[in-house]
């Protein structure tokens, strides 16, 4: 676990294109070991993290593409 959340401190993180720059509702990903994808709150990058399994992440995308979130 200790792991996990020093990677996560130390990964590269950015916020999607999709993002506005008014610096609303915004995200950041950050690419992490073993193809794991981290998802943050990019007004609270010291909060909590989401972590999807490479698989996981390819399906979010592909729902996200096709309109399953009503996004």
């Amino acid at each position: 676990m200790d792991h996990l959340k020093d990677e996560l401190r130390e990964a590269a993180w950015f916020k999607s294109p999709y993002s506005g720059s008014s610096g609303g509702n915004c995200v950041e990903i950050a690419r992490l070991s073993g193809g794991r994808v981290g998802v943050r709150d990019s007004k609270h990058p010291a909060g909590p993290a989401l972590v999807f399994a490479a698989s996981e992440w390819t399906r979010f995308r592909h729902g996200v593409k096709e309109g399953l979130f009503g996004i």
